[in-house]
């Protein structure tokens, strides 16, 4: 897995490597392209930008990171538990993870007579723009940390991430057993072993992936259709389109018809990135290619997305 990184100021410039020499160049220099200004701030990455980008197999994060980045980027779930009658319990909870994706809880007084070191779990949303929320739910043990230097350590650890002073004696965990990942309501959902769960690093680009995303919904949506009718092998015309989340490996979009219906996309990026400015870099090069490409400056000698998972209908 290689990650690179650099810097500049994003404008949606000129491509990171030359391109093709083409018929007719004085068609292109950068100061004849007016539109290409994207109103995100970065640095250059040295990211290539190779031509055979699109179409890649594992364009996705596996579901032990997807279940990571989840944990990460939220801090409220629903216990369920039964309670010493034997009933089933849900409650809200605010939670933190550790290094592993351990969830760490913190309850109050009256909560003392939660069942311990019984089977538990939790489950957690994550809203992607208002148009997606994959979940995962955590199935384990709920119990006390197994001694003081560790329950020391996740008094800190809770107090970092809420700025609460709490009471060791409230904090409990979950071990995690497995966990059961899904991308968004009613769609089946892929089990994760706790060894994979633990394994797995949250994305990198988890927390400025909304704030990139609203960004070019908001000021560049041109580039979002753009992307749609060069990368994707489409045989209808797109009415609407709008970027649902980006990670290190591409970015998701849903698109409309009016006569075919809703679907989602996935576009993977030329490389894999680590950051935000080599996400933003990324995002030059590949619409930088798609204008050309649309302009019959060159050639698309790229394979298209031929992938488009439908969906029922929930707009844009």
């Amino acid at each position: 897995m290689l990650l690179q990184t650099q810097s500049l100021t994003l404008h949606f410039l000129p491509p990171l490597i030359p391109f093709k020499p083409i018929a007719k160049p004085q068609f292109i220099p950068c100061k004849q392209i007016p539109y290409r200004k994207l109103a995100l701030k970065c640095s250059v990455s040295t990211v290539s930008c190779p031509t055979t980008h699109v179409g890649l197999s594992n364009d996705k994060p596996f579901p032990a990171e997807a279940s990571r980045t989840i944990m990460e980027l939220s801090s409220i779930g629903t216990l369920s538990m039964l309670t010493s009658e034997g009933c089933p319990l849900g409650v809200g909870v605010r939670f933190a993870v550790d290094d592993q994706g351990t969830p760490v809880l913190c309850f109050s007084d009256s909560c003392k007579e939660l069942s311990v070191d019984k089977q538990s779990s939790l489950h957690v949303q994550l809203n992607q723009c208002g148009l997606r929320t994959p979940q995962c739910t955590i199935q384990g043990v709920l119990g006390k940390p197994k001694d003081r230097m560790i329950s020391k350590q996740l008094h800190s650890m809770w107090k970092r991430r809420f700025g609460e002073d709490v009471n060791e004696e409230l904090i409990y965990v979950v071990a995690v057993e497995r966990v059961l990942q899904m991308e968004d309501f009613a769609e089946d959902g892929i089990w994760v072993s706790s060894s994979d769960y633990r394994n797995a690093s949250p994305d990198p680009l988890r927390h400025f992936a909304e704030k990139i995303v609203n960004e070019i919904n908001l000021n560049n949506m041109e580039d979002v259709y753009r992307f749609c009718n060069i990368y994707v092998d489409l045989d209808f015309q797109v009415l609407e389109a709008k970027m649902i989340w980006v990670d290190r490996l591409g970015f998701d979009v849903r698109i409309s018809c009016p006569q075919k219906g809703l679907f989602d996309v996935r576009i993977p990026f030329p490389t894999e990135v680590t950051d935000e400015k080599g996400a933003k870099s990324s995002f030059n090069c590949m619409s930088q290619q798609a204008w050309e490409v649309e302009k019959n400056y060159q050639s698309p000698n790229f394979k298209k997305v031929k992938h488009l998972k439908q969906i029922p209908y929930r707009g844009l």
